[in-house]
């Protein structure tokens, strides 16, 4: 299923320079498998998620909000390099469902 992404172009900027990954090359993030979760660390305006999946050989994660119900459209909050322990999660989680 193709998911169109969307962003805040000054929020693309930084999480660039920050974390080093574009926005503009996380389409193909969202064919693959993912973990996610939503996010529920504060009280949001919006339904937030978290996932953390592969792109390339590196994982990563993500915060993202669906713009429609189906999650055919998002809305990217972040993204940076999946954590060691991130990682095993999702390689763990996919090993079972194999």
């Amino acid at each position: 299923m193709q998911v169109y992404i969307q962003w805040n172009e000054g929020k693309r900027r930084l999480n660039l320079r920050e974390h080093g990954i574009d926005f503009a090359g996380l389409m193909e993030f969202f064919d693959g498998g993912l973990l996610t979760q939503e996010d529920a660390r504060f009280a949001y305006s919006e339904l937030r998620f978290q996932s953390i999946g592969m792109r390339g050989c590196s994982a990563l994660f993500v915060v993202w909000t669906p713009l429609d119900a189906d999650c055919t459209a998002v809305h990217l909050i972040s993204a940076r390099k999946a954590t060691h322990d991130e990682t095993q999660n999702w390689f763990q989680y996919f090993a079972t469902k194999n």
